[in-house]
């Protein structure tokens, strides 16, 4: 079956009560029939709910639909994706380990790296991702992840997933995408040789901004470390969330295609506009990884990143003029969203990590919604006016 069809037909199957829908299962646990069932369940000779920290028959169902998308054979669901972005590291990593990334990473993420892991003796090396032949020497006999965005938050930067899974196969490293911008309707990093993928299912797979969920999938037997990991230190997804993100799995094609048409042309109209000192989408011909994108992308996605001539305070007034779009730190939702990175989700980097990061301080970026096209184009001529 073709995706489209895999995000709407594949659910739980139907109870006694033959609902078309799938069920909420809002319950903490889960009742066993006698005392030789509970003990069989425990000792997971029975493969069935036993409490919601562990499984859900909502969140299994969010879980089988990603992975069913991703190609990737199983997975375990987050609270939240900072939550998938830490346990899909920590589960692998012990006290003097090296991880390998992108500078091009999430502000949270950057946090993690920089602050947290060094407390337990775990290090990580920056790469700018501009510049791949620079890896391969950055990686030391104590490497055990490398780790990437691709399209990066928020610079829209892409890298070559083909020849990052060949350089983790080379180098016998865990390889990990965060694939939160691409979704699996545009990129899957597994085909093209990641090991683990991760999703923030708060931005476009759920795309309305109403919960907040994460998602990690891959191969079986690293999920199954990851599960065993989550399941102790408890950042469950909970079945309400799992139930509203696996409706929202339904639409995600149409609603991609969507978001990337107006994006293209948003990214072409602001290419040409006078105030505009630079444009950076994957499916715009000035990208400077255009063909690489075109090459593991099936659309640009919705987000641009792009700066204003005038810099921090011409990024400032811009901001201020705002009134259809919402200012905010989301993305990936319905309606148009601008973030000034450098002082809200980036806020946190110093000024030599920012440039970096390829972070300039008047660098916008814009999470095209699905207002109409010239809607959006009127109220950015007004902002720029």
């Amino acid at each position: 079956m073709r995706k489209e069809t895999l995000a709407i037909r594949s659910q739980l199957e139907r109870t006694q009560y033959l609902e078309h829908s799938a069920p909420l299962f809002l319950t903490s646990s889960f009742v066993f029939e006698d005392a030789e069932d509970m003990r069989a369940s425990f000792a997971e000779e029975k493969d069935r709910n036993i409490y919601s920290r562990f499984s859900n028959p909502n969140v299994s169902e969010f879980i089988e639909k990603i992975a069913l998308l991703e190609n990737a054979e199983d997975g375990v669901a987050f609270a939240t994706g900072m939550a998938a972005v830490y346990n899909s590291l920590v589960a692998f990593l012990s006290s003097g380990d090296h991880i390998v990334s992108a500078s091009s990473v999430f502000g949270s993420t950057h946090t993690l790296f920089t602050k947290y892991l060094p407390k337990w003796n775990i290090n990580t090396t920056y790469f700018n991702i501009s510049e791949p032949e620079s890896i391969e020497a950055k990686i030391q006999a104590n490497t055990k992840i490398v780790f990437i965005e691709t399209p990066t938050n928020p610079g829209v930067e892409i890298i070559d997933l083909e020849f990052l899974g060949s350089l983790a196969r080379k180098h016998n490293l865990l390889f990990i995408v965060d694939n939160t911008f691409a979704t699996p309707f545009i990129q899957n990093p597994i085909d093209f040789g990641a090991h683990l993928v991760i999703h923030s299912a708060t931005k476009l797979i759920d795309g309305q901004g109403r919960v907040l969920g994460g998602v990690t999938v891959g191969l079986k037997d690293l999920i199954r470390e990851i599960y065993l990991f989550s399941r102790n230190t408890g950042p469950s997804l909970t079945p309400f969330n799992a139930w509203a993100l696996s409706k929202s799995l339904e639409t995600l094609p149409l609603r991609i295609e969507k978001h990337s048409e107006n994006a293209l042309k948003v990214a072409q109209f602001l290419e040409n506009h006078p105030a505009v000192s630079q444009v950076k989408y994957p499916f715009l011909p000035s990208h400077p990884q255009y063909e690489i994108a075109k090459k593991q992308m099936k659309l640009g996605g919705n987000i641009i990143a792009f700066e204003l001539k005038g810099g921090k305070e011409a990024g400032r007034k811009f901001i201020n003029r705002i009134k259809l779009f919402s200012i905010s730190a989301n993305l990936g939702d319905t309606r148009t969203i601008v973030t000034h990175p450098a002082t809200s989700t980036h806020s946190k980097l110093s000024t030599e990590e920012l440039i970096e990061a390829n972070l300039t301080e008047g660098l916008i970026r814009i999470s095209i919604g699905l207002e109409h096209i010239e809607d959006i184009i009127s109220e950015l001529n007004q902002a720029f006016a």
